[in-house]
């Protein structure tokens, strides 16, 4: 099949920021042999939620970049034929995709007079214009079913390139998105064989042959998208987050002590001498700051409920374990509740704990009970901040985004557009160096992230 179709955009359109050059349509270079992949437990509540929009911001490239991008999209799209197809729902009301290489968009944009020492400025609010560095903005995930799945969009930058995909969250959670950009980049840098393909079974307990009731048209998202918000990446430093995890582990620690007496090695496991019984995770203790640090700055009385919502990977809970590469959403929500007073009047040990104890729980009886629950009482994931003290956690620093390097040096930068952001929603990214690092981009109601950034509690971690 060809790789890509004429351009639809022979003239050049300005739009806010950032100037369309071309757009036009990538095939896959082969055909398929996967048919039809359906939509399951995990994937069909996120009908309703917003595209993902994710990328990287990379050095100055080279001078072939369109067509070479271009070229080695299509050959990924081999490999993902799935992000070339488009929704369908059968007679019955089962939503699949029809993968029949319908392909996807494919955006060239300038934006010349931003560069990239400006647009990645630290101690200040995300630089406005990578919301403009994304296709299919405000689109509900029900659209693949006349869109395509997937766009990417290349924006050209001072001194460098942002390469933002597109891609539908009812057809991937993080996982499978990184995974496909990953193998993006690996192709581009000519690589003879791509290191993890894509599992496309569909054979384990999140295949339903419950039907997902949808009103005519398709839902819309469950959140406005429409309140003033102020976003922010606020860096916590490997050193920072392993004093968190030992507070939260030890609540009576001396916060006199090194990191080098905390951790008697380099893989951030406690010193033998100092370990407690029960060990909460680096990213729980960061998690549970994040909640303290938030609710205080939210500034409610006592008796108001406060939820902090995770979503974890199901595929290494589930007996038997889901092939870690398994294509599509394997996701679920752990939310855990406590009273402002509740929160605000124990330490970081405490927190950390009700998060903890309620990961540790989520194994394969858990996961199956959900899956039960949801055919009992099909319904869309209910993204937002509802009752105004919520605070949604999503992607991980576990996500391999700072590999992804086209062959022109590694990710500068990993941002996101205005998909699926409203107040409280958080995603975590790995820090850039690879060190244990973690880069929280926290979306938070103007007066609240004011408050935070006034918050000694919180910011003594922030570097």
């Amino acid at each position: 099949m060809p790789s890509s179709s004429s351009s639809s955009s022979q003239s050049i359109n300005k739009t806010e920021s950032v100037t369309i050059i071309s757009k036009c349509t990538i095939y896959p270079d082969k055909n398929s042999t996967l048919k039809s992949l359906k939509l399951s437990v995990s994937d069909l509540p996120m009908l309703s939620c917003q595209y993902i929009q994710k990328g990287v911001l990379l050095p100055h490239p080279p001078n072939d970049l369109i067509p070479l991008l271009k070229l080695s999209l299509s050959k990924t799209l081999s490999h993902f034929p799935a992000l070339a197809g488009r929704l369908t729902t059968d007679p019955e009301g089962h939503v699949h995709i029809h993968c029949n290489s319908s392909g996807v968009e494919f955006v060239h944009a300038s934006a010349m007079f931003h560069n990239v020492e400006q647009i990645t400025a630290r101690n200040c609010d995300v630089h406005p214009c990578f919301k403009t560095f994304f296709a299919f903005d405000n689109t509900v995930s029900y659209a693949g079913h006349h869109q395509p799945i997937a766009a990417v969009q290349v924006t050209e930058v001072g001194g460098g390139v942002f390469i933002g995909c597109t891609v539908n969250h009812a057809v991937v959670d993080g996982t499978s998105f990184w995974n496909f950009f990953n193998t993006f980049a690996e192709i581009t840098k000519g690589v003879s064989k791509v290191t993890n393909s894509p599992d496309f079974s569909r054979e384990n307990v999140f295949i339903s042959p419950v039907v997902l009731p949808l009103p005519a048209g398709g839902p819309a998202t469950t959140f406005s998208g429409d309140e003033p918000l102020r976003e922010r990446i606020v860096h916590f430093s490997r050193d920072a987050i392993l004093k968190m995890k030992f507070k939260a582990n030890n609540p009576l620690w001396n916060s006199d002590l090194k990191i080098s007496d905390l951790y008697s090695n380099g893989n951030g496991k406690v010193n033998g001498a100092l370990k407690p019984k029960s060990e909460i995770s680096s990213f729980q203790s960061l998690c549970a700051h994040l909640w303290r640090g938030v609710t205080r700055a939210r500034k409610f009385e006592a008796t108001k409920t406060t939820t902090f919502r995770m979503a974890v990977n199901c595929r290494h809970r589930l007996e038997p374990k889901v092939d870690p590469l398994y294509f599509g959403n394997l996701i679920q929500s752990i939310p855990t509740v406590a009273s402002v007073g509740e929160l605000l009047s124990h330490d970081l040990s405490w927190a950390a704990n009700q998060l903890h104890q309620n990961v540790v729980a989520h194994d394969n009886a858990t996961v199956r009970r959900g899956v039960k629950d949801w055919e009992n009482q099909p319904k869309l994931f209910p993204l937002g901040n509802f009752d105004g003290a919520m605070i949604t956690m999503g992607s991980s620093p576990r996500f391999p985004m700072y590999n992804n390097d086209f062959g022109w040096g590694p990710p500068i930068a990993v941002r996101s557009g205005k998909a699926n952001k409203f107040d409280g929603k958080i995603s975590a990214f790995p820090g850039r160096d690879g060190d244990g690092s973690v880069d929280l981009e926290v979306v938070l109601a103007p007066e609240t992230m004011a408050c935070l950034e006034l918050d000694q509690e919180f910011m003594q971690y922030v570097s």
